[in-house]
């Protein structure tokens, strides 16, 4: 079957995540769909980046939502990659992109993309997330029934249930993938440096939402079930199930040769990946 290869964030095994150069390199790698992450600064506007922190990938620290978009502009969101820049892809400068911008970029590919827009939360703005994307595309003249906007389709993705449940009040429930992945609370505890009862308690949330999230799958109330690959390497009962079912799938973050064979083994529609290149070669060659 063929399979439709979306590029996380862009191509970001060789550039950095979330920025014009990764983009660029994905339309420019034949990736079928571009993913990417977006947030709401303080000033509303909405910026594709992936930690709710900026530390990570930026030389700025703090949240992104405590920044306004031109302070934002003023970071280096690249430089942490370790990767020159080639110069049609913009300078240092030009690097964090705005979902406006990259929705520029697809529609300049001349060619069908797809767009999967993960809204991230808990967003301090709560739903207010959710309202900029859908005020935002509407101006921009995307049709809700269709999910298109020019050559791009669009679908919408979060961790978060209740985010989907609210989009699912404005457009087809086809468009909407509802992502899983399982709660480790020792990785939780290393990452979030938080104390036991802290991280009990977002354990127990995250274990919440996830039922909550396999609950929207079971009941085809998306389109998508967009597990991470451990999820599915963990639960293929359940995958089984939901595949003879008919629920289709967008599954992350496949870089693994090996990972790829499991996707392609399961007949899984859609991929995600870091490397969007290698991935087609590798399932094109296994079609020879």
């Amino acid at each position: 079957m063929a399979h439709r290869i979306y590029a996380h964030r862009g191509s970001s095994e060789q550039y950095a995540e979330n920025t014009r150069a990764a983009y660029l390199q994905a339309i420019a790698d034949g990736a079928d769909g571009i993913e990417c992450d977006v947030h709401l600064t303080k000033d509303r506007r909405l910026v594709c980046f992936h930690d709710f922190t900026l530390d990570r990938t930026s030389n700025g620290t703090g949240n992104v939502s405590d920044h306004t978009l031109d302070e934002l502009l003023q970071l280096d969101v690249s430089s942490w990659k370790g990767v020159p820049i080639p110069p049609e892809y913009g300078g240092t400068a030009d690097q964090l992109v705005t979902l406006d911008d990259l929705v520029d970029l697809m529609r300049a590919a001349g060619r069908p993309l797809g767009l999967a827009v993960e809204l991230k939360h808990p967003s301090p703005y709560g739903q207010e997330l959710e309202d900029e994307l859908l005020k935002y595309l509407m101006a921009e003249g995307w049709d809700p029934d269709t999910s298109r906007l020019d050559n791009i389709q669009m679908s919408f993705m979060s961790f978060h249930p209740d985010a989907v449940k609210y989009l699912a009040d404005n457009m087809p429930g086809e468009y909407l993938c509802q992502l899983l992945d399982d709660i480790d609370a020792e990785e939780l505890k290393a990452s979030l440096m938080m104390g036991e009862l802290t991280v009990g308690a977002v354990a127990g949330l995250l274990r919440r939402a996830l039922s909550e999230g396999e609950g929207l799958i079971e009941e085809h109330r998306v389109g998508l079930a967009g597990p991470g690959v451990d999820y599915v390497r963990s639960h293929l009962p359940l995958i089984r199930r939901w595949l003879e079912a008919g629920m289709q799938f967008r599954v992350w973050t496949v870089d693994d040769p090996q990972d790829v064979k499991l996707c392609r083994d399961l007949g899984f529609g859609e991929i995600t990946t870091n490397r969007p290149a290698e991935v087609r070669r590798q399932l094109e060659t296994a079609r020879v």
